[in-house]
């Protein structure tokens, strides 16, 4: 089904109040935004606060730290529905500066909405530890047994600084983060929480329904991240949606013109596999193979642009690195990177080539690389979804996601059963809220009227 307008849509009623006392509201210090941003202009609908929260939930009075909160407030008080909470990806993206900046957001919601976020703990501003990584770190993909100790010492040793530095580091994960996420609600004075989360932010979505389903109004799960996967099928699904970018990309090429593509009518594949030989062989210092491989994924489905690097790399051009880092202390609590040795290892990388013969890796390895050696027990392990909300989660995906694989949310929905909706968008890209006006159009009358689309609703491609 095609959902050009939503006319047989089902309006859900909203899940009742929890029936117990809340604790008592914190308070949320709001004042100027005075940090000046590059490229952000100031906005006096834009404030900035702080909210005071514990390092350890378990010790509610314990040491504290505090969280950096934005919030861009509806213009017509009238015409406001409420909060909208936006939980940012990564983990490590800033969720103050996409308020900040405001583009994330349709008209819409900004009219209708005071649209909040944060910076999760040991992100940006909420107690970021300040303990850069050796210049000297191993690589992201590991030559032998040597290089797989030295990246768990490393790794270790990296850890050690990051918890001496940010009082929040190991406690972290996104059960945690859930915790503050319903502080923040309290502290905005809202009942219910609305909330659309992004890629890793979807997580925390999945976290806070799972133990506060009576205080859900409405949460999107947009380019879900799927936290029920063993290694061997994260690894390998990873690959496969790298795999699929460069596919989609190749397809593109051969079927526009030279105008559109400088790669129509050649071999790209053939260019791009010497390319990467290059890149074995040092050709393009200081990114290494994973970084060159890691482009057709960043740049999804930006087809052009990405046309015009293959096409300057072929010619020696060593770009910018691409963004790869992620927060640790988030990741690493949720994530098992259980590899006991270099043979384990080299297994996982064999799948993914398996997976990718074009594009050999996948981010799969580099979550690997930066979670060797976390100590366990792991704070969030991964397990199968178990929540009962009254009104669906809206599940979102792309079919050609290169980073959150459109399994993922297939498989989210499926644990989520009747308490999750999914919707297609029949495209490529990550992060495809926004790609047209019918993937706009569902997510926005999802959590302005919880307006739930019919089973099987798709957006259809941009053209």
């Amino acid at each position: 089904m095609r959902l050009v307008p939503l006319i047989t849509a089902v309006l859900v009623a909203a899940a009742p109040a929890v029936a117990h006392a809340e604790p008592a509201r914190p308070a949320l210090d709001w004042g100027e935004c005075t940090e000046v941003i590059p490229d952000i202009t100031p906005d006096k609908s834009v404030t900035c606060g702080w909210l005071t929260l514990p390092v350890d939930w378990a010790r509610p009075h314990g040491a504290t730290f505090r969280m950096a909160v934005a919030k861009r407030a509806a213009p017509d008080p009238e015409r406001r529905v409420g909060t909208l909470v936006f939980g940012p990806g990564g983990p490590g993206d800033s969720g103050v500066y996409r308020v900040r900046q405001g583009t994330r957001f349709s008209p819409e919601q900004l009219a209708r909405f005071d649209i909040v976020s944060f910076d999760p703990r040991t992100v940006a501003r909420s107690a970021a530890p300040t303990c850069a990584p050796e210049a000297d770190r191993p690589p992201v993909i590991l030559s032998g047994q040597a290089a797989f100790d030295r990246a768990v010492a490393t790794n270790r040793a990296y850890w050690a600084r990051c918890r001496a530095s940010s009082p929040a580091f190991g406690n972290a994960d996104s059960v945690t983060v859930a915790r503050d996420l319903d502080a923040l609600r309290r502290a905005l004075g809202e009942p219910r929480l609305t909330f659309h989360g992004s890629s890793y932010g979807t997580l925390l979505g999945q976290m806070y329904a799972e133990r506060f389903p009576g205080r859900v109004r409405a949460i999107v799960l947009e380019s879900p991240f799927d936290h029920d996967l063993p290694l061997t099928e994260f690894v390998r699904s990873e690959a496969a949606a790298s795999q699929d970018a460069f596919d989609q990309f190749v397809a593109w090429c051969d079927r526009v013109t030279t105008a559109e593509c400088v790669l129509h009518g050649t071999d790209i594949r053939a260019t791009w596999h010497a390319i990467l030989e290059r890149a074995g062989n040092d050709g393009y210092r200081p990114l290494t193979t994973f970084e060159i491989a890691a482009f057709p994924m960043a740049l999804t489905p930006q087809w052009p642009r990405l046309a015009d690097l293959i096409s300057k790399l072929a010619g020696g051009y060593v770009p910018p690195r691409p963004p790869l880092d992620v927060a640790p202390g988030v990741f690493c609590a949720d994530f098992p990177a259980n590899v006991r040795d270099f043979r384990a290892y080299r297994k996982l990388v064999e799948i993914a080539a398996k997976a990718a013969p074009d594009v050999p890796y996948g981010a799969g390895m580099l979550a690997i690389r930066t979670c060797l050696g976390w100590p366990r027990p792991l704070a969030n392990p991964p397990h199968r979804l178990s929540v009962r909300t009254r009104t669906p989660l809206l599940v979102f995906d792309a079919v050609h996601d290169p980073r959150t694989p459109y399994g993922w949310a297939r498989h989210v929905t499926a644990e989520l059963g009747t308490s999750g909706r999914l919707v297609t968008y029949l495209g490529a890209g990550h992060g495809q809220y926004r790609a047209t006006a019918c993937t706009t159009a569902v997510i926005d009358r999802y959590l302005i009227d919880l307006t739930v689309p019919p089973p099987g609703t798709t957006c259809p491609a941009a053209d």
